[in-house]
């Protein structure tokens, strides 16, 4: 095998999702592995596919700072929630187009109270908070596709 036959594969390794390609002929062996970045990834529980996880402080939801303003003055949201979609669908705000919203901003909310519905498959799946706290922001528009992991709800602990 010819260093330019090398390059090709590891050019392909690299544009697919492949993790780790192996080759042996003869006596000759090359290995080619992806570089994995180093990610983590908490979760909380998911009782009946329903999960929130703590919110990490992304430069999106963090205050601005120019160069001359001191510092003490920034105040980054670390201290919200947010509520995640456990699954891939539809989300809605409310149970049907004629019943009220499950929450709205301000409100408060317990442990277990309904939060919104995920439609996946046909199945309509009522996302409960495993947090007691406050409604900040609702991050996803009612009656739109959601991914994994999207976040949903900003919520302030009481």
């Amino acid at each position: 095998m010819d260093f330019k036959q090398i390059q090709e594969l590891v050019k392909l390794v690299n544009k697919s999702n492949i993790g780790e390609l192996s080759i042996e002929e003869n006596e000759f062996k090359i290995t080619i592995k992806q570089k994995k970045e180093k990610t983590e990834t908490i979760y909380a529980s998911m009782p009946a596919q329903q999960a929130m996880l703590p919110m990490q402080s992304s430069p999106a939801q963090q205050s601005v700072i120019s160069s001359n303003e001191p510092i003490k003055e920034a105040k980054p949201a670390t201290d919200l929630l947010t509520i995640k979609s456990p699954m891939i669908g539809t989300f809605y705000r409310k149970s049907s187009p004629d019943k009220p919203s499950f929450v709205e901003v301000g409100d408060e909310i317990s442990v277990g109270k309904v939060v919104c519905i995920i439609e996946a498959m046909k199945l309509f799946n009522e996302i409960e908070s495993e947090v007691s706290g406050r409604i900040v922001k609702i991050i996803a528009e009612d009656s739109s596709p959601v991914e994994f992991d999207q976040p949903l709800f900003l919520v302030e602990p009481l």
